[in-house]
C-alpha cells in the first residue's frame, strides 16, 4: 500500500527555497524586535523636543525642549532633569511632582523630534559635520550618512572618540576595510548621542 508522503511532492530545489524562506523570515522578525527595544530604551538628551499633556487638563499640553543643562521646564513644577531619561522616567517624575496639585494625574510623554540625538563625523569623508540619529546608527551608517570615505582617507585607521557617564573619554577603532570586506564585522557598533567619527 503506497503511504502519502509530502516529502515526494517537494524537490529538494524547493525544500531548500523554504528552509531559506523561514530562516529569513526569522531573522526579519528578531531584526525588527531589536529595533524595537532600541526605541524602548531611548534616552533623552539635550535638545530633544517633547509633547506634554495631562489627561483633563488642557492647559497643561506643553511642547517643550530640553534645555542645555538637561532640563525641561514645565507648569507647576517648574525645572526638572530630563536628559538620560526615558520618557517612562519622566513620565514617573512628572507624576510625583505634579501629585500635589492633581492627585492620580494621567501624564503621556511623546518624542516629536530626537534633535538633540548628534553625532559627528570629521576628517576625510565628502561632507563632515553633525547628524542626527532617527533610529539606531552603527559606523557604517554614520559615514554614508557624511557621504562616505574621500579617497585619501585611511580606511583601516578611523576611530569612535567617546565620552563616557563619568566624563572620561575612550576610544574605539573601526577598520572599514576590513568591515567592507565581511571581516572584523563585530566593530560595527552602534553609535551613542554624542560620539565623533575620525576619519583621518
Amino acid at each position: 500500500m503506497n503511504t502519502f508522503n509530502l516529502k515526494n511532492l517537494i524537490s529538494p530545489y524547493h525544500r531548500n527555497s523554504l528552509v531559506t524562506f523561514f530562516f529569513s523570515c526569522i531573522l526579519f522578525l528578531l531584526s525588527n524586535s531589536t529595533s524595537a527595544l532600541a526605541g524602548d530604551v531611548y534616552r533623552l538628551n539635550p535638545g530633544d523636543k517633547l509633547e506634554i499633556t495631562v489627561w483633563q487638563e488642557d492647559n497643561l499640553k506643553q511642547e517643550v525642549v530640553v534645555l542645555p543643562d538637561g532640563t525641561i521646564s514645565f507648569p507647576l513644577v517648574g525645572h526638572i532633569p530630563a536628559a538620560g531619561k526615558t520618557t517612562e522616567d519622566l513620565v514617573r517624575l512628572l507624576r510625583e511632582r505634579l501629585s500635589k496639585f492633581i492627585p492620580d494625574s494621567e501624564i503621556n510623554v511623546r518624542l516629536l523630534a530626537a534633535d538633540g540625538n548628534l553625532i559627528y563625523v570629521t576628517g576625510e569623508v565628502a561632507h563632515p559635520g553633525q547628524f542626527v540619529m532617527k533610529g539606531p546608527t552603527d559606523v557604517m551608517q554614520a559615514l554614508s550618512m557624511a557621504g562616505g570615505l574621500t579617497p585619501f582617507a585611511k580606511k583601516n585607521s578611523i576611530i569612535v572618540l567617546r565620552r563616557e557617564a563619568d566624563g572620561r573619554a575612550r576610544t574605539v577603532p573601526f577598520e572599514y576595510g576590513d568591515v567592507e570586506d565581511g571581516e572584523n564585522i563585530e566593530s560595527n557598533i552602534l553609535l551613542q548621542s554624542g560620539d565623533t567619527i575620525v576619519a583621518p
